[in-house]
């Protein structure tokens, strides 16, 4: 069976807070995209980007085999940048699936998106709300097929063993179970479009145009594990920070705790106001097609196992605020109640030495 489509790697670094979209299109004379969406299935109106992400395609030199490749750059609001690169192919299904061994997790490729991410960043830099100096990265891996000559129920019985082996990026057969358990999280809309998710890769079969949003659901959900990743290791210095502090000796250690708890207490507002921002940058609700996708795709890359991580470290946050608060207001008391025991012992012994 020979297939036709486009083998997808995106990357996604979190580079900043935050970035300045009015700034950024001036240094890039970048347009915005439209607010309105663009699925192909029936969808409510509110089911689109607040604030789309800002795109621009950008050269990308030939890899070591000679193959060239479609790069483009997104820009999210939330302080992440995406790297696209997109290598078409024409191909029989037996060397697809070795091409897709060898593109997924290609270091050569890798490479590439770091160095394209890099430059662009640097030229937009100015327009970066707290820029990171270490940035945290993140990969997926997408087999987009728009013809062969099979409708999705077809596929998945006649080529399903091939498409557990292309979205885990294996050569050899996989057993059973890993082939019933890579299917296990596939959707359809239509007789002839499928979308089977891996925690790595996914497979789309659908036409260019249909493929596009499911493209960008993916993304999406990338950038939310992205996001969540980076708080979760930020949470995880600041509460290791403040046990650090805790074990403290001294007589104003109690006192020193109502700047940290001011701090910890600051941080854990801001990181609740990005992931709400996250979160309402688009809204993916009920049982639609597009709902169900953003859930398949999000709980099998790892959003959720993330998302509950950062959650129980919020609130182990706010447990400790609580208690460092109540620590400096026993230290303040113990004080105020020293100094009036003073105040009587000096009246006393006034009344007394008269």
């Amino acid at each position: 069976m020979t297939t036709r489509g486009s083998l997808w790697a995106i990357f996604l670094y979190d580079v900043a807070e935050q970035i300045q979209f009015g700034m950024l299109r001036s240094l890039l004379g970048i347009e915005s995209a439209a607010r309105e969406h663009r699925f192909k299935h029936p969808v409510p109106d509110y089911v689109r980007f607040e604030q789309p992400p800002l795109e621009q395609s950008v050269e990308a030199p030939p890899l070591a085999s000679g193959e060239r490749l479609h790069a483009r750059i997104k820009y999210f609001a939330y302080g992440v940048i995406a790297v696209e690169l997109e290598l078409p192919f024409e191909m029989s299904w037996e060397r697809l699936i070795e091409r897709s061994s060898q593109w997924i997790g290609s270091s050569e490729v890798e490479k590439l998106a770091g160095v394209l991410a890099r430059q662009q960043a640097e030229k937009a830099r100015v327009a970066f709300t707290l820029p990171n100096v270490d940035w945290i990265d993140e990969d997926y891996y997408l087999i987009h097929i728009c013809s062969a000559p099979l409708d999705a129920a077809a596929l998945l019985n006649e080529c399903g063993a091939g498409i557990a082996q292309l979205i885990r990026g294996e050569t050899r057969p996989l057993s059973e179970g890993e082939r019933q358990e890579s299917l296990k999280a596939s959707l359809s809309y239509y007789p002839t479009d499928l979308l089977v998710v891996g925690w790595s890769a996914a497979l789309i079969y659908d036409t260019p145009e249909g493929a596009a949003p499911a493209i960008e659901l993916l993304e999406y959900a990338n950038t939310q594990l992205l996001e969540f990743r980076y708080y979760d290791e930020r949470l995880t210095r600041v509460l290791a920070g403040v046990y650090k502090s805790l074990g403290r000796r001294g007589l104003l250690r109690r006192w020193r705790m109502a700047r940290e708890a001011e701090r910890l207490n600051l941080m854990r507002l801001e990181i609740t106001d990005l992931t709400e921002r996250i979160d309402n940058s688009i809204k993916f609700l009920s049982d639609m097609f597009y709902a169900r996708a953003y859930r398949l795709a999000a709980a099998r890359i790892g959003v959720n196992d993330y998302r509950k991580l950062v959650d129980e470290k919020l609130r182990t946050a706010g447990d400790l605020y609580e208690f460092m608060v109540n620590e400096f207001h026993h230290a303040r008391a113990f004080i105020l109640e020293a100094m009036v025991v003073v105040i009587l012992i000096i009246e006393l012994g006034r009344v007394f030495w008269h």
